[in-house]
């Protein structure tokens, strides 16, 4: 099936597109814990802790458990820090970033008192 010119446009500019990752947090206020995310797409994380927060079901294991015991509205959801991938930079190498730039947020935040959940 050929492409058209239209299609073949959206791909071009699809490709070219700026990417943004980066680390981000969702904290349960009740107990100052972490769920500390290097993700590619935070935009996408966070839809989806809101579509959590407004449905009122956790769509992320590790925090189920305090998600039933103080609710949704005990969570919040921060981007700490983006981080523009490179043109010459591959995919690996932007995850590999993103995963270092969020140890230097985890030491950060386990230097102020946080907990971590892990994955």
């Amino acid at each position: 099936m050929a492409k058209t010119e239209h299609q073949k446009e959206l791909l071009s500019a699809w490709r070219e597109r700026t990417v943004v990752g980066g680390v981000c947090a969702i904290r349960c206020t009740a107990n100052n814990r972490v769920l500390l995310s290097a993700v590619a797409d935070p935009a996408g994380l966070r839809n989806r802790f809101q579509f959590s927060a407004a449905t009122g079901s956790c769509t992320f294991l590790p925090l189920a458990a305090d998600w039933n015991k103080y609710g949704a509205g005990s969570f919040t959801f921060t981007v700490l820090e983006e981080l523009k991938k490179g043109a010459d930079q591959t995919d690996a190498q932007f995850k590999a970033d993103l995963e270092a730039l969020a140890a230097l947020w985890r030491e950060r935040l386990a230097a102020e008192g946080a907990e971590f959940y892990t994955k």
